[in-house]
C-alpha cells in the first residue's frame, strides 16, 4: 500500500449511508405530504409486509431511530420500577450503552456468558435464586430477559437455544426481548436456523435492525401480541423517541421488506467475512472465537497490530493478559469485493 492510499474501512457495519433503493425512495416520495408520527401509508405499508414476514398477522410495530434509545425504550415499557433486566456479562446494554439502562432506573443483571450467550439453565438459576431468597424484597427482581442475535461476538443462538430460554421465561412469566440489530446477518448466514417466524414464535418482542442492515438508521420494533407493553406509543414519546416524520423510517423498512432485500443484504455481509476469516487462517492468524456472521474477532500481538493498524481500520476490543490484543474486523451489506482483496493482500 503507498503513501497515497487510505486505510481500509473495517471498523464497523455502519459506515455506509444507505442502500441505494432506499436513497431513490426517498426521493421518489421526498416531496409528499403525509401524517406524522408513523400514521402515513408507507409506515403502515411497512408494518404490513413486516408482519407477513414474521406470520405475526396482529403484530403491533413501532418504529424508532437507534439501537440504544430502542433497548432503553422497550426495557423501560415493559419492567416495573422494582425489576431489573438479565442479560449476558458482554450484551450491549451491560458494555456498550452507556448505563443508559440504569440511567433510566432499571438495573442490568448480568450472568455468566459463553462466546456471548447465556443459557436456559443459567436464567432458571438466577430466577430461582430470587424467589429463594429471603432477602428479596430489599433486591433488583429479575423482570426480563435481553439476549440478541447475533451477539455482541457475533455468534448465535440455535433454535433450540432459544426455544429453552422461552420456555424458561414462559414458565416464569417473564418477557423475552431479543436485540436484532444486526438481525440481518443471522438470518443470512449459513449456520442459522432461526427464522423471523421463529422469533415472533418464541419472543415477547424483538427488533429488526436497520441502521446496521442497509438502512440511514430505524429499527422496527415488533411485539407479537398486541398491547405487550401498554400504551407503548406513549413510552415511546416520553423517550424522545417519536420521529414526527415517521414516514422516513417507515419507507425504509418498507424497501427493506420489499422482494427480500433485508435478507440478501446480510448474505453480502457473511459471504465477504468468510473470505477474510479463511485468509486469516490461512496466514497463520488467529481468531479471538469461532463466530459465523460478519464481525471477525482477530487475536494479534503488538507487532501485527501495529501492521495491520497501518493498513486497516479495525475496531479496537480488549486487550488480553499474554500482551495480546482482540481487534473486530466487520463487514456490511455494502463491502465491496475489491476491498475484500485488499485487505487480504495486506495480511
Amino acid at each position: 500500500m503507498n503513501a497515497n492510499e487510505t486505510k481500509l474501512a473495517f471498523a464497523s457495519d455502519y459506515m455506509e449511508g444507505a442502500h441505494p433503493a432506499i436513497l431513490r425512495r426517498l426521493m421518489e416520495t421526498n416531496m409528499m405530504k403525509t401524517p406524522g408520527y408513523g400514521a402515513d401509508g408507507f409506515s403502515e405499508s411497512a408494518r404490513r409486509k413486516i408482519r407477513e414476514a414474521c406470520q405475526a398477522p396482529s403484530a403491533e410495530i413501532h418504529f424508532l431511530v437507534g439501537g440504544t434509545q430502542t433497548n432503553a425504550t422497550v426495557i423501560d415499557a415493559l419492567l416495573r420500577s422494582w425489576q431489573g433486566v438479565v442479560a449476558a456479562s458482554t450484551g450491549h446494554i451491560a458494555t456498550h450503552e452507556a448505563g443508559a439502562i440504569e440511567f433510566g432506573g432499571h438495573k442490568v443483571l448480568a450472568l455468566p456468558q459463553e462466546n456471548g450467550k447465556i443459557t436456559a439453565s443459567s436464567v432458571l438459576a438466577c430466577v430461582e435464586a430470587y424467589r429463594r431468597d429471603e432477602n428479596r424484597d430489599h433486591t433488583v427482581m429479575p423482570g426480563m430477559v435481553y439476549i440478541s442475535q447475533p451477539t455482541e461476538y457475533g455468534t448465535l443462538y440455535s433454535l433450540s437455544e432459544l426455544t429453552a430460554l422461552s420456555d424458561v421465561c414462559r414458565a416464569y412469566h417473564i418477557p423475552l426481548f431479543v436485540d436484532g440489530a444486526r438481525l440481518a446477518y443471522a438470518l443470512a448466514c449459513p449456520a442459522n436456523d432461526v427464522t423471523l417466524p421463529d422469533l415472533a414464535r418464541l419472543c415477547d418482542v424483538f427488533y429488526i435492525g436497520g441502521t446496521k442492515c442497509g438502512a440511514l438508521f430505524g429499527e422496527a420494533v415488533v411485539f407479537p401480541k398486541p398491547d405487550t407493553a401498554p400504551h407503548f406509543f406513549t413510552v415511546v414519546k416520553q423517550h424522545g423517541a417519536l420521529l414526527a416524520k415517521g414516514r422516513i423510517a417507515g419507507i425504509q423498512f418498507e424497501t427493506l421488506f420489499t422482494d427480500h432485500l433485508y435478507e440478501q443484504l446480510g448474505k453480502n455481509a457473511v459471504a465477504a467475512a468468510d473470505r477474510i476469516r479463511a485468509a486469516l487462517l490461512e496466514k497463520g492468524y488467529q481468531l479471538a472465537l469461532d463466530a459465523p456472521t460478519n464481525q471477525i474477532f482477530v487475536l494479534l500481538d503488538p507487532a501485527q497490530l501495529a501492521n495491520l493498524s497501518a493498513k486497516i481500520e479495525m475496531g479496537f476490543w480488549e486487550n488480553t493478559p499474554d500482551g495480546k490484543t482482540i481487534m473486530r474486523i466487520a463487514t456490511s451489506w455494502a463491502t465491496q469485493p475489491e476491498d475484500v482483496n485488499r485487505l487480504i493482500a495486506c495480511l
